[in-house]
């Protein structure tokens, strides 16, 4: 066990008092380092060598030999001169000494002395601090990882984090092409894991116990390493009464570490000189710096040759992570903590309370949300003592106040490696906790033996029973980040994984798997109060603040349980398009309310190669809470603004429950939409321009046959594409045009050839489309896709000599007073709130968006003069001029498409400036019906649509609520 700081400090300045008279290198020197080496607690001699024998750079002299007075590979190096000796040039000579020495042993302190003075470097950061012996006691600290003190401030963006999964990732491919495979080889690897951050930290002593070890215990050929390993794995398991009094001196110095980490009987490994090398080469890095947030799932990436090609591109950030964690408990806990903290009984019994609290992550992977939460818990607790002490009282024994502990998280995982990792890291993140406690206070705090465990079970969640993990009404909060896979993208097997849990639920084969966790939980959830929801009246009392679950682990009783709570990271596809009536109706009917959700965001990462999806936070539980938060986010990467909000519905927008249907017609008095042409045709009858006139240069009589064709690409990109559209051809006409009877019999042969009835159905009508939109009179062309960037979906107005495809949607009989209206910034967000996506990108629809969009009151046959008269002018007035800013660039040899014009770049400010008016004038008109006459945020719109909604389809009209008051904070208050 470490010394305590204060012991520690004693030492120190008896050793300064015994030593404060020396003089002569020669004589005294060795003792006086050997006995330097006794304030630490270190009185194996064998830890530092005397005059190592280096080359270095040349000096004065040319010599390029030398020898080090003291060095210790990794952690120290010493340059000793006789009393009133140069220190600038002692310095020197000892950085001179690197240049000789392997990167992996070169130290992490450089010391130079004349018993006198000390001088030191921290190699890494390059500062350098001198002080005389009498002073040594003030600057002890700088020593303190040769007494296991090692602390740190632990960041994702480290690069040490990559460098530690890569040289893992060395060592797993030799073990692997030796043939040590599968369970093994994981195992293994979480041991060794965890060997090599206890090197770093003090939990084996002295440090870098486990790489002197293996340097001088093992051949360099590597052919011993395997039975040394497993052996030194026997001993980490056997408790220090229970060892032979013959054991190897080296061996009996690791300690007793439990938690069942090295109790399986591994097969010995065989090891050669690059594996040797590999594993001492993993030594040499400064473990203590790894954060284990990250970590874990940078080091499962190691087992995925395609995964380490792009080490650390699908895992989660810290911030990420904070996003959730901190509206669901942590954010409660610190105000409630600053509430307390003036009050010493009061105090106690709110830490109590975090011991009572438990956390489970039914989808942990390599446990990154627990770890964090696990952190930002040990965090606070600091905070407590630090409050309970601040008055100078003497804390006893830092042993018997930690409280909170691993034992506190759960978690389900489907793959075993990850689930052993996420057990290690938890443990890693403790000890570093412990780590800082113990620089806080000044008694070294280990728990090692390690005696509590974290309850990580290698399962799978959507068939296991999460009470057999933790008892609903044991638990505080379920939390995490389950798989992303959409509903089209499932396997047999995630099929067979969602059957029992969507049971009782319709249409739910449109659910992406995400879904399940939701459903699992809401079950759940109620077991926590009897099978059904809690009734129970909104407070203002914020979520996690009130005592859960009922008893202290320790036994000691708490007080009235909440209900738990439980928050997901999810695609955004769960709040829009038609998976919300599915899931949401379902999740609504079992008492869900949401406490808090992150609208649309780039879900990112600290590592290398950034992939991002985008995401949501939703919270939920079967209670309700007054003290409800919305998470606004003006682009998907920027950072989000917290806002009130009285109610959050499904869409994720404070506004009433609703749940959009599949609507086969508009809910207003509006011209109706369709797809365009799909004509499942192979192909055949689509050209281009070039291919189109060679084939009437040889079928001349076909020309008149030929239309327009507009896809969405054509539409918003430019291009130029032309349709053989031979329905209205009489036969006789078509028999005398061989070129294109030869089309025909090939659209017919290709769906002949189809595996769907239905389509070789249509091989009996070749010359017509499957689904056909031919229209009559211009029209307007919505695209059903549009990048997420857009502020508006490009639409525009077509004749009815242009054909278009099923990729846009169709609307004959629009109006300006139409394109107006849906060219808004009010339609535009409703899209993006209610539409599906593809990928990132909207995805328009007319069963969910056109047909339930709550269109302003604003009748065609309104009378002249009237309000709604003069309204429907104003829209229809800003739409023209939105056109003719938009005619402007259409001009040309290198006319802008409208890509080039809706693009947020290059968009022209007279456009932006077109679209703004026409905004403005939607918006007047919206407000003749009880709209706020201004907006702040886009969720504020799509609040008040979803009441115009309720409107429109409820016999009594609602009430349109005002916005909560104004009241913005930061995403981390």
């Amino acid at each position: 066990m470490a010394l305590s700081w204060n012991e520690i400090k004693n030492r120190a300045l008896a050793f300064s008092k015994q030593w404060a008279n020396a003089a002569r290198e020669d004589a005294e020197a060795k003792p006086f380092w050997l006995d330097f080496f006794t304030i630490f607690g270190i009185t194996d001699k064998r830890v530092a060598s005397f005059e190592h024998a280096v080359r270095r750079l040349p000096h004065a002299h040319g010599r390029t030999d030398g020898f080090v007075d003291l060095f210790w590979p990794g952690v120290l190096l010493v340059e000793h001169k006789s009393r009133g000796k140069d220190l600038d040039r002692a310095m020197d000579q000892a950085m001179g000494y690197l240049a000789g020495i392997a990167e992996r042993d070169l130290p992490e302190l450089v010391v130079v002395c004349d018993f006198a003075c000390f001088r030191v470097r921290h190699l890494a950061s390059g500062e350098t601090r001198e002080f005389a012996l009498a002073d040594l006691h003030k600057h002890i600290r700088l020593f303190g990882l040769l007494a296991g003190y090692k602390t740190q401030t632990i960041t994702p963006q480290d690069p040490v984090n990559i460098k530690a999964a890569e040289r893992m990732g060395r060592l797993h491919d030799t073990l692997k092409a030796s043939g040590y495979v599968g369970h093994p080889l994981e195992v293994m690897l979480v041991r060794l894991l965890f060997c090599l951050f206890a090197d770093d930290t003090g939990i084996f002593q002295p440090a870098q116990a486990l790489r002197t070890f293996i340097e001088e215990r093992t051949a360099p050929d590597g052919a011993d390493l395997g039975p040394w390993l497993a052996r030194l794995f026997e001993v980490l398991n056997t408790p220090e009464h229970q060892r032979s009094p013959h054991l190897d001196a080296q061996l009996a110095a690791f300690p007793y570490i439990n938690g069942r980490l090295f109790e399986e009987r591994l097969p010995i490994a065989d090891f050669d000189t690059a594996m040797r090398e590999a594993l001492l080469d993993a030594c040499a890095l400064d473990w203590s710096a790894i954060s284990p947030a990250i970590f874990g799932s940078l080091f499962q990436s190691i087992m995925d040759e395609q995964a380490r090609r792009n080490l650390g591109a699908h895992y989660t950030s810290e911030e990420n992570i904070l996003k959730l964690i901190r509206p669901l408990f942590l954010d409660a806990l610190w105000a409630e903590f600053r509430k307390v903290k003036g009050h010493r009984n009061r105090l106690f019994e709110f830490h109590k309370k975090l011991r009572q609290l438990t956390f489970l992550d039914p989808a942990c992977g390599c446990g990154n949300f627990l770890v964090i939460s696990y952190r930002e818990l040990r965090q606070l607790e600091l905070e407590v003592l630090r409050a309970s002490y601040q008055d100078g009282q003497q804390m006893l024994d830092v042993h018997q106040l930690i409280r909170v502990d691993v034992d506190q998280f759960y978690g389900i995982e489907i793959e075993e490696f990850p689930a052993q990792i996420a057990q290690v890291a938890l443990w890693l993140v403790d000890h570093q906790m412990n780590l800082r406690v113990s620089e806080e206070f000044g008694q070294y705090f280990a728990r090692i033996p390690l005696k509590s465990a974290p309850h990580i079970v290698h399962g799978n969640a959507l068939r296991l029973d999460w009470n057999d993990v933790l008892p609903a009404q044991r638990c505080s909060y379920v939390l995490g980040n389950p798989p992303f896979v959409g509903a089209k993208y499932m396997s047999a097997a995630h099929r067979d994984d969602t059957r029992a849990v969507f049971a009782g639920i319709d249409n739910a084969g449109l659910l992406d798997l995400v879904a399940a966790w939701y459903v699992k939980a809401t079950r759940y959830l109620q077991t926590a109060v009897g099978g059904h929801a809690p009734v129970r009246q909104a407070t203002a009392v914020p979520a996690g603040v009130a005592s859960r679950p009922p008893a202290d682990l320790d036994g000691t009783v708490g007080l009235a349980p909440a209900p738990p709570r439980a928050a997901f990271v999810s695609t955004n596809s769960i709040t829009q398009g038609e998976q919300v009536g599915v899931l949401w109706g379902w999740l609504l009917a079992q008492g869900v309310h949401i406490h808090f959700a992150h609208r649309t965001f780039a879900w990112s990462n600290e590592a290398r190669g950034k992939a991002a999806v985008h995401c949501v936070i939703v919270g939920f539980g079967l209670d309700d809470c007054a003290d409800k938060t919305l998470f606004e986010y003006a682009e998907p990467r920027g950072e989000p603004l917290a806002l009130p909000a009285r109610h959050i519905n499904p869409y994720l927008v404070d506004g009433p429950d609703v749940l959009l249907p599949r609507r086969s017609q508009p809910l207003c008095a509006v011209p109706p939409i369709g797809i365009g042409n799909k004509p499942i045709d192979g192909g055949h009858y689509l050209f281009t321009r070039a291919e189109r006139d060679a084939f009437i240069a040889q079928e001349p009589g076909s020309a008149k046959w030929f239309r327009r064709w507009l896809g969405s690409d054509e539409f918003l990109n430019g291009g130029e594409r032309w349709v053989l559209w031979l329905g209205d051809c009489p036969p006789s006409e078509l028999r005398a045009m061989p070129r294109v009877m030869q089309r025909v019999q090939a659209v017919r042969a290709f769906r002949l050839a189809s595996s769907s009835a239905p389509t070789r159905k249509l091989a009996d009508t070749p010359t017509r489309f499957h689904v056909e939109n031919i229209p009559d009179q211009p029209y307007l062309i919505i695209p059903k896709t549009s990048s997420e960037k857009r502020a508006y979906i490009p639409m525009g107005f077509e004749q009815p000599d242009v054909l278009c495809g099923d990729a846009v949607f169709v609307c004959v009989g629009a109006t300006l007073y139409h394109f107006g209206v849906l060219s808004s910034a009010m339609h535009n967000a409703w899209v993006r709130a209610v539409c599906g996506r593809l990928k990132s990108d909207f995805r328009y629809s007319a069963a969910i968006v056109y047909n339930n969009f709550p269109w302003p009151d604003l009748p065609a046959e309104a009378a002249p003069g009237s309000a709604a008269h003069r309204a429907r002018a104003a829209i229809e007035g800003a739409a023209q001029a939105v056109l003719e800013a938009r005619a402007r660039f259409q001009q040309g040899d290198r006319p802008a498409t409208l890509a080039d014009l809706y693009d947020p770049l290059s968009m022209p400010p007279v456009l932006r400036k077109a679209h703004q008016g026409l905004d403005a004038a939607v918006d007047a008109a919206y407000t003749l019906g009880g709209a706020p006459k201004a907006w702040r945020t886009e969720a504020e719109r799509v609040a008040y649509l979803f009441t115009r909604y309720r409107q429109l389809t409820q016999p009594l009209p609602a009430t349109v609520p005002r916005p909560a008051a104004r009241r913005r904070r930061s995403a981390s208050a």
